[in-house]
């Protein structure tokens, strides 16, 4: 073999491995704790953008609870910032139910524990950078 033969198959080895490197994501574990009960599942959401928050989920999913609460992990998240909100599905409907004025019925919660104030959290109250493997706790 050529040495330019030699060193093009040397670039396009390091260009693979770097761009599988750049692909790889984080992980993200949350951890929610103090449910009113073990009754129903837990709905929970990942968001990537102010815009997305509290109404287009970036990766979502659905938990059952024990010893009331739970743990999920999100696989393969991009560096970025995110933020997450829960709630308690009690009868399992896969909605948050709320009363006829809008007041949830069922328990909620946000990253970093936001909380809102005559309506639901803001984004920059519940936002947070992922740059490494990242565990965070929500507390109903």
């Amino acid at each position: 073999m050529n040495v330019l033969t030699k060193i093009a198959i040397i670039i396009i080895l390091s260009l693979v491995s770097y761009i599988s490197n750049a692909q790889k994501g984080f992980k993200l574990t949350v951890h929610i704790e103090e449910a009113n009960s073990n009754e129903g599942q837990m709905m929970i959401a990942l968001y990537d953008s102010e815009s997305d928050f509290l109404d287009k989920t970036f990766k979502g999913t659905k938990s059952e609870i024990s010893n009331n609460g739970c743990t999920v992990t999100f696989e393969n998240v991009p560096e970025g910032t995110y933020a997450v909100s829960i709630f308690h599905d009690e009868n399992k409907n896969d909605k948050l139910d709320s009363n006829f004025i809008g007041i949830p019925k069922e328990d909620y919660g946000c990253s970093n524990n936001a909380k809102g104030f005559m309506g639901p959290p803001k984004w920059k109250d519940a936002k947070f950078e992922l740059k490494e493997d990242k565990s965070i706790t929500i507390t109903l």
